[in-house]
C-alpha cells in the first residue's frame, strides 16, 4: 500500500431518530466524503461515537464502508482498547473486513507506560499485516507518550508506521517526532493546527466529516504553494472549528451540519455524547451561514 497522505475524515455513525445505526446515511456519507476530494477515510475514531457502538454494529457498519469505498481510497479503522487481547482482537477482526491501516489508542483505563505501551502496540503489530497508526491523545486517554517512545515505536515494532498527533502544542510535538525519526505523522484535533502541522513535516490530517471539501481545499493550496490562500481559507473556517473543539459538543455539531446538507437523515447522537441545546444549535447556525457565505476567495471550493 501506498503511503497514507492527505485529509482523512473521521466518518460520523449516523443514528435514526430512534437510536438505531442509519446504515443508509453511512453509505450516503460515505460517498459524499469521496466526492468532496477525501484521500481516505477514517472510522470509529472519537468523532464517530465509536465508544457507543457495539460490536455487532461496528462489524456491520465496517462491512458497509468497505462495500461502499470498493478500494478506492485507504480505510483507517480505529481499534483501540483497554486491554491488550482485546485490542488484539480488535485489529485482526478489522483487517480480516478490510480494513487499510489501525489507528490505535493507548490502553486508557489500567495505564501503562514505557515497555507496557510498546508491548501493547507490539502485541497488536504481530496479529496483523497492516500498517498501525498510535493515536497520541493524552487531552483524551491522560497517557503521555513522547516523541522518542513514538519513534522507538517506529523502529522496533514492525507495523507501526504512523502516529496521530493530538498532543498540544501540536506543532512542536510534529516537529518532534520527525526530527527524532519517528513514523509519519498525521494531526487531529479537526485541523486546529493543520497549516503548521504540514509546514513541520506532518503528511497528513484526520478531522471531522463535515468539512470535507474545506480541508482539502486548504490541502491542495498548501501542495501547490498557495500559502496565503491556504491560510485565508483556514481563518475563515477556524471559528466552525473552534465551535466544534469544545468538549462535548463537537460529534454532535458535525451531525447537524450534515443533516442540514441532506447527507444523513437525523442528528442524532448516543448518551453519553452531548445532544446541542437551542442556544448552541442558534450559535451553529450562525456559524454554518458565516462558512457558507465565502467571503472574497476564501472558500473558493
Amino acid at each position: 500500500m501506498k503511503e497514507l497522505r492527505g485529509v482523512y475524515p473521521i466518518l460520523c455513525t449516523p443514528f435514526l431518530d430512534d437510536g438505531s445505526v442509519d446504515l443508509v446515511s453511512q453509505a450516503r456519507l460515505v460517498h459524499h466524503l469521496l466526492d468532496a476530494g477525501a484521500h481516505g477515510l477514517g472510522i470509529f475514531g472519537n468523532a464517530s461515537e465509536g465508544y457507543t457502538l457495539l460490536h455487532d454494529e461496528r462489524r456491520a457498519i465496517l462491512k458497509v464502508v468497505v462495500e461502499e469505498v470498493k478500494g478506492r481510497v485507504p480505510l483507517v479503522v480505529s481499534s483501540g482498547h483497554t486491554g491488550t487481547d482485546a485490542a488484539v482482537e480488535l485489529s485482526r477482526e478489522a483487517e480480516d473486513l478490510g480494513a487499510d491501516a489501525l489507528m490505535v489508542l493507548p490502553p486508557y483505563y489500567l495505564k501503562t507506560a514505557g515497555e507496557g505501551l510498546l508491548y501493547y502496540f507490539d502485541a497488536i503489530s504481530r496479529a496483523v499485516s497492516i500498517p498501525i497508526m498510535v493515536q497520541d491523545a493524552p487531552l483524551m486517554t491522560q497517557v503521555v507518550m513522547p516523541a522518542s517512545l513514538l519513534a522507538r515505536m517506529g523502529r522496533e515494532i514492525a507495523n507501526v508506521r504512523y502516529a496521530k498527533v493530538e498532543a498540544p502544542p501540536t506543532a512542536p510535538k510534529v516537529s518532534g517526532v520527525v526530527k527524532a525519526g519517528g513514523p509519519v505523522v498525521f494531526g487531529g484535533l479537526n485541523g486546529q493546527f493543520l497549516i503548521e502541522e504540514l509546514e513541520r513535516g506532518a503528511r497528513g490530517t484526520m478531522p471531522g466529516s463535515d468539512m470535507t471539501a474545506l480541508y482539502v481545499e486548504i490541502w491542495n493550496r498548501m501542495e501547490s504553494g498557495d500559502r496565503a490562500g491556504a491560510w485565508r481559507l483556514f481563518t475563515h473556517i477556524l471559528p466552525l472549528i473552534r465551535f466544534e473543539l469544545q468538549p462535548g459538543l463537537g460529534v454532535g455539531a458535525m451531525k447537524h451540519n450534515l443533516a442540514a446538507a441532506g447527507v444523513i437523515r437525523s442528528a442524532r447522537v448516543r448518551h453519553p455524547t452531548v445532544t446541542l441545546d437551542e442556544c448552541s444549535l442558534k450559535e451553529l447556525r450562525f456559524l454554518r451561514e458565516w462558512v457558507c457565505a465565502a467571503p472574497v476567495d476564501a472558500a473558493r471550493v
